[in-house]
């Protein structure tokens, strides 16, 4: 007699099975961490004419969006430092949440220097996440070294790793010759003489004036592919955090990252109403994972009065 198949329910779970599974979920949280504070990307100039032409882009902002085939962009411009909403000792840090899974870890930006490169002083801005349930542990760093007086990144570097993955990015920018190479050997030209990359970008972002009901345009990423990066000022609205209310300004980004999105990708940033600027709450989603959400739990170094935030009542 033939011994009857096992029940499917019956049939205990494979080990490496479990581990691919967790890989894959860990390898969204990294990326979708990463990706939200970590932003040089692009939105095709047909989705800005058709959302112009649907309304959903403000009146007032039309013009600067252009007609298809056009680009308005923000053009780069010398910076002094004092103006800058950021300096060296600036420290940033988030707890991160992602909605099906709960609460994973925490993120940190901070920025040190001056260090030379090339003979240029450069603020060096840092980014490092980290994410652990039980045994299993993903996690991110990434660094740009950043001309403050020009607002042009010279190198790039990303260092990823989760569970049966990794990912290394080291990046040597030439503004004056418009071009970059990359350590692994792949190169090309940039089509600006300020190019950006993912972090410097979401510091370059906090330089925009960033009025509402405004459309900026931005080509400024090194890799032409990924250019441009349009940003819609939608209103301003109170963001609750552990250390205080914040006064913010909304702010959409579309995106577009195949390594993280697989297309577009959408990412709303909380930035405070006031010279400041910071970075209050940071989402975004994928699937499996669902939406990450990064609030600001503490902030240092900031020389500014950073008015938007109310204090936390005392217990």
């Amino acid at each position: 007699m033939r011994p009857s198949r096992p029940r499917r329910k019956d049939i205990p779970k494979q080990p490496l099975a479990r581990a691919r599974r967790d890989a894959r979920v860990w390898g969204m949280v990294v990326a979708l961490a990463a990706s939200c504070m970590a932003t040089g990307a692009m939105v095709p100039q047909r989705l800005v004419a058709q959302q112009a032409l649907a309304g959903d882009i403000p009146r007032a902002t039309r013009s600067a969006v252009g007609a298809p085939g056009t680009a308005a962009t923000v053009a780069p411009a010398s910076t002094s430092l004092a103006s800058l909403p950021f300096a060296v000792g600036e420290s940033l840090t988030y707890t991160v949440r992602m909605s099906k899974v709960g609460d994973v870890g925490r993120g940190t930006m901070w920025v040190e220097g001056p260090v030379d490169i090339r003979g240029s002083d450069t603020y060096l801005l840092r980014f490092e996440f980290t994410a652990r349930v039980g045994p299993v542990k993903a996690e991110d760093r990434t660094a740009s070294w950043l001309d403050p007086h020009r607002m042009a990144a010279l190198r790039f570097s990303k260092r990823e790793r989760h569970p049966l993955s990794k990912h290394d990015e080291r990046i040597e920018l030439f503004p004056d010759e418009r071009r970059w190479e990359g350590a692994d050997g792949e190169h090309g030209a940039s089509s600006t003489d300020a190019p950006l990359d993912e972090l410097s970008f979401m510091y370059y972002l906090r330089t925009l004036p960033l009025e509402v009901n405004t459309t900026y345009r931005v080509e400024r990423h090194f890799d032409p592919a990924r250019n441009p990066t349009v940003l819609r000022v939608v209103g301003r609205e109170p963001v609750r955090t552990a250390d205080g209310t914040w006064r913010t300004l909304l702010v959409e980004m579309r995106v577009r990252d195949p390594r993280r999105y697989r297309g577009d990708g959408v990412i709303w940033l909380n930035v405070s109403d006031d010279a400041c600027r910071l970075p209050v709450r940071i989402q975004s989603a994928m699937p499996v994972v669902g939406r990450a959400v990064l609030t600001l739990e503490s902030y240092a170094g900031q020389e500014r009065s950073c008015a938007a935030r109310t204090p936390a009542p005392a217990r």
